[in-house]
């Protein structure tokens, strides 16, 4: 089996921010994989908060022997972005093999469209408010935050949009002491979920405290493994593929989740279209899907995947799957 490895940038319609920083592009590492006359394809975004580079990924996948499975890979690589690019293809390049779609390959339901989130970039309260209400015909916005200036930065988007629901990602910047300062404000606002408020490393702090709004893991949920440690903390977990390593443990991680009484997000990466479409298959369902890495880029996939009054809709056979 051939395995090609490309980095890729694709620019993005806007700089975008969050509490960690901004970027004017997203940096993709795309994979592809020939097995005599069948191809498949698949795409993951690094993440440095878990010490990953375009370069250490390429390294892992460029490490991999000529030929293995799915079950073999995940005794070849860890969950992560690496892995994740690889299974991927590994699903399209089966599915192109079998002449089906990978939906029946996993004995999954034909999938339909899901509403997705739209994320808003960090700004000054004022410019949010304008994203805002540019974009207040959509359902659903997202929000991240996780600064000393949330508030006033969320009741600017709820003056923009006020009939969207919105939900929040703090980044882990959050104390216990200022979530339990802010929920009576969230509930105020109306917000829906808020995601990973406080860091990873600590976040026993959400033991034991009411959660009127449903609190997701994020950074604190990879896979399977991860989920026993999420007990007593969260209400929802965010299944995203470049954490999971893969649609495989995704999955299996939504099943688990549901399983154990969880409610599920589906999340991305800022990636393109291809990296979007086995993510799509995830949410399926999901209470929250927030599949937008697509609508933040001034360039896609050649063949993308179509959003409209519906949401993101499944791949077509030229995208992937």
């Amino acid at each position: 089996m051939k395995i090609t490895v490309t980095s890729e940038s694709f620019k993005l319609a806007q700089v975008f921010t969050i509490s960690r920083g901004s970027r004017t592009e997203a940096k993709v590492l795309t994979v592809r994989l020939q097995d005599g006359p069948h191809e498949g394809w698949g795409e993951c975004v690094p993440y440095a908060r878990y010490d990953e580079t375009l370069e250490s990924v390429a390294a892992e996948i460029k490490g991999l022997p000529d030929s293995f499975d799915r079950e073999a890979l995940y005794e070849l690589l860890p969950a992560g972005a690496a892995r994740n690019a690889v299974d991927c293809a590994l699903w399209d390049m089966a599915a192109k093999a079998a002449g089906k779609r990978v939906w029946e390959l996993a004995g999954l339901p034909a999938p339909k469209p899901e509403i997705t989130a739209y994320t808003l970039s960090l700004d000054t309260p004022a410019k949010m408010q304008e994203q805002a209400a540019k974009h207040a015909f959509r359902p659903l916005l997202k929000i991240k935050l996780g600064t000393p200036d949330d508030m006033p930065r969320l009741e600017a988007v709820r003056a923009g949009a006020p009939n969207s629901t919105i939900i929040i990602d703090a980044n882990e910047g959050w104390s216990r002491d200022v979530y339990l300062d802010l929920v009576p404000h969230l509930q105020r606002l109306g917000v829906a979920l808020v995601e990973q408020p406080l860091p990873a490393a600590d976040d026993k702090g959400l033991i034991g405290i009411d959660r009127p709004v449903p609190v997701c893991a994020d950074e604190s949920a990879h896979d399977c493994a991860s989920l026993p440690a999420l007990k007593g903390k969260y209400d929802v977990v965010n299944i995203k593929l470049d954490k999971t390593g893969g649609l495989t443990e995704a999955l299996k991680l939504r099943e688990a989740a549901l399983a154990e009484g969880y409610q599920v997000m589906v999340g991305c990466m800022v990636g393109t279209s291809l990296a979007m479409a086995p993510a799509t298959l995830v949410a399926q369902g999901a209470m929250v899907t927030d599949l937008d890495g697509p609508l933040l880029l001034a360039e896609d996939r050649a063949v993308p995947l179509a959003f409209d009054e519906h949401g993101v809709h499944p791949p077509t056979p030229d995208l992937w799957g």
